[in-house]
């Protein structure tokens, strides 16, 4: 790859970021503790993934995580011991946020396009919830209301946002397909 193409995805890596960030901002919040719907917030970056590839992708990502959690880092101090915070970081913010980078690699199985991006669409967004729910059994549980099982808590708690936000970044990932060349 020469100069002029890693010169020209950078910029690209960096500007669907800096697109991401500004639509995490555009929020509705359903809980108090977080959890809110966005406008398509993680569709810049199932995007890359899809135009530049896994490694692209997953580097821009991880950066788009670690916005994330700058943004969101008094979440971090809610959680009283080191590994605690250390648990939040990874769970709710770098791995959540950096799988969406992977959305062309589950594509792979479809016979066409637009059901590549509805495949690794739906996966990576799978996995993030996966992350939050996760966290949510294993740092937030103390939450639930008496009586209720954590599990179904963290279900619902990180269900009730993210099955929103899957559709949303499905269907706004699938309206703008004829705008993502088939990957290299």
């Amino acid at each position: 790859m020469n100069t002029k193409t890693k010169t020209k995805n950078l910029t690209l890596c960096a500007v669907m970021i800096a697109l991401s960030t500004v639509l995490s901002r555009i929020e509705i919040p359903l809980w108090a503790q977080g959890g809110s719907i966005t406008l398509a917030s993680m569709v810049p970056i199932v995007i890359i993934s899809y135009r530049l590839g896994a490694k692209w992708g997953f580097a821009s990502a991880l950066g788009y995580s670690l916005i994330q959690m700058m943004l969101g880092f008094s979440n971090v101090l809610y959680c009283p011991t080191l590994f605690t915070q250390i648990l939040c970081i990874l769970l709710d913010y770098v791995l959540a946020y950096s799988v969406l980078g992977l959305a062309c690699t589950f594509g792979k199985a479809g016979r066409t396009k637009k059901a590549k991006i509805l495949t690794g669409t739906i996966a990576v967004c799978l996995l993030r919830f996966v992350c939050h729910f996760l966290s949510g059994i294993i740092l937030w549980g103390s939450y639930a209301p008496e009586g209720q099982a954590v599990w179904l808590y963290s279900l619902t708690y990180n269900g009730s946002y993210m099955l929103v936000e899957t559709i949303i970044t499905v269907m706004m990932t699938l309206a703008l397909s004829r705008f993502i060349p088939e990957n290299k």
